[in-house]
């Protein structure tokens, strides 16, 4: 199996380090000023899209905002969710030891699901799967509920090509609780719906698994989000239905909701820049520990398409070291990394000075 670094930018590597950067030249008169500048187009063009770089060109319409409108349907079910996983909780002390070990594993299973699959693997094309792997990861979606494949990554890719505005579908500037939880229980602002419309997710719908999934989506989820999960510990080792259910399904979901949740809300408020100052997104390890890697989202919005997410490969980062076993067992490819030359003349130009204490 291949699976040695590369120093050049090529599909035939399983590893493909971005160092390429192209020279840009201004004159002024006599004077002549140059400056190294990842070929971010290029580098997306190679990805299959171009569609999670951020557009400098928006700007949000001027004027009142829309009102908002509630989505009592979902507030309604959110609320029981939550109230379910409360009970959740005060069961842990009743349930067996494989439950709550079945439980972990489903919470894996369907963070994979999102973090490699629809994140990393969909929305960036930051590295390619076999048919093997990418219907696993299918299966592992449906598992955590969090929208179909197709969906998520439209959402996604809006969330970074617009981030931090009314286009951006959990626009952070709008507090805490709305990035979080709260833009799933109102109706999308306008420019959300808009600009969604306008995507090229052309390499999404040629993906034949995705498609089948978003087909038969909600039977795939009552039975891998729900039904599964509680009928293992109930069936296999006589575990309290009660407890099947609320402990491995209800409760393991929760919890994978908001671990996903806080990518958009606490990796947004809360920590450095040492990437880029200039945006929002922050390096919050605590979030990377629960999201299995995700939360070093300064690096993640500065470079979108390095496969890791981070420059700092497994560390609070088991979505990298699942996607390296992959590769180790040659069932993904052409993971697409950023050289540390690059990382550091971007820290020097536009960090907060942060990397310079660790």
């Amino acid at each position: 199996v291949h699976c040695r670094l590369s120093k050049e930018f090529s599909s035939t590597s399983s590893t493909t380090t971005v160092g390429t950067v192209t020279s840009r030249v201004a004159r002024n008169g006599d004077a002549v000023m140059e400056k190294d500048l990842l070929n971010h187009e290029d580098l997306a063009g190679d990805r299959g899209t171009v569609d999670d770089i951020f557009d400098e060109t928006y700007r949000e319409k001027e004027g009142p905002k829309p009102p908002m409108r509630y989505v009592w349907r979902n507030i309604i079910l959110m609320s029981l969710l939550h109230l379910g996983a409360i009970f959740g909780l005060m069961l842990i002390p009743s349930a067996k030891i494989q439950t709550l070990a079945w439980a972990f594993l489903c919470f894996l299973v369907s963070a994979l699901g999102i973090t490699a699959g629809s994140h990393r693997l969909w929305s960036h094309r930051s590295y390619k799967a076999t048919l093997p792997l990418r219907i696993f990861l299918t299966i592992a979606n449906s598992v955590a509920f969090q929208n179909d494949i197709y969906e998520w990554v439209r959402d996604h890719r809006v969330h970074h090509k617009f981030s931090e505005t009314d286009a951006d579908p959990h626009n952070a500037m709008r507090g805490f609780f709305f990035s979080h939880i709260g833009w799933l229980l109102v109706r999308k602002h306008p420019d959300v719906i808009e600009k969604g419309q306008k995507l090229d997710l052309s390499d999404i719908k040629a993906d034949k698994v995705v498609m089948f999934q978003r087909r038969y989506y909600k039977p795939s989820v009552v039975l891998l989000c729900f039904t599964l999960p509680t009928v293992v510990p109930w069936y296999f080792w006589d575990e309290s239905i009660i407890i099947s259910f609320f402990i491995p399904a209800i409760l393991r979901y929760t919890i994978g909701l908001n671990a996903t949740w806080l990518v958009n809300s606490a990796a947004h408020m809360f920590g450095n820049r040492p990437y880029d100052q200039n945006i929002n997104p922050r390096e919050n390890p605590l979030v990377s520990l629960g999201a299995l890697g995700e939360g070093f989202h300064n690096y993640h919005h500065t470079f979108p398409y390095d496969y890791s997410t981070s420059e700092f490969g497994w560390r609070f980062n088991f979505t990298t070291a699942f996607i390296d076993l992959m590769c180790l067992l040659g069932l993904a490819s052409d993971r697409k990394k950023v050289s540390k030359e690059v990382i550091l003349a971007r820290k020097m130009r536009t960090g907060d000075g942060s990397h310079k204490s660790g």
